[in-house]
């Protein structure tokens, strides 16, 4: 981890040249997603309800352009915290939508223990940890966030974080509008 990052930090923005499905990245974080839910699953607890677009939805979605190994770990990454995160029977509602401006949002919402208030200008530091207790439940390094964070500025995507303790989180990632390219209707 600590290697992708460095590489992230010591390296030129990605190209507008290489584009990627929309509906095949978000489809790639769904199967993943699924797969750790049911690995992380409890015997006899509640499963977890996962939400994400419908392919037919995202069918206009279009293309996004940059390194698509970087943008699928930054994804991916958001909806793994969320399943690692949020406790049996909860849920997670994964959502893709263009806005007027011709750039996107991607937001991750779980029904999880949220975090306080003064961890959340924190959480993409190399590390850190809100509740520390949690790093051995939970496995990883406490540099996913940075590393997500990192490869979204590469891509002139802004990550916003939102949450309530004992409610859950949302982290959003807006994407610019010269970063995607979206199919007409019809």
């Amino acid at each position: 981890d600590l290697l992708a990052l460095s590489r992230l930090e010591g390296s030129p923005p990605p190209s507008l040249d290489e584009w990627s499905s929309v509906r095949l990245l978000l489809a790639q974080c769904e199967n993943e997603a699924k797969a750790l839910a049911a690995q992380m699953q409890p015997e006899g607890a509640a499963p977890l309800h996962l939400h994400f677009p419908d392919a037919a939805d995202l069918l206009q979605a279009g293309d996004i352009a940059g390194n698509v190994g970087e943008l699928h770990s930054a994804l991916s990454n958001l909806v793994s915290n969320a399943v690692r995160y949020t406790p049996a029977g909860g849920s997670i509602t994964v959502t893709w939508q263009p806005q007027a401006n011709g750039s996107a949002r991607f937001a991750v919402q779980d029904t999880g223990m949220g975090i306080a208030a003064e961890h959340i200008p924190r959480l993409t530091e190399r590390f850190y940890r809100a509740d520390r207790s949690r790093s051995r439940e939970t496995g990883g390094t406490g540099l996913g966030l940075a590393i997500v964070k990192h490869a979204l500025q590469r891509h002139g995507a802004e990550l916003q974080i939102s949450s309530q303790q004992g409610k859950g989180s949302e982290f959003a990632v807006l994407f610019p509008a010269q970063r995607l390219r979206h199919t007409p209707a019809g």
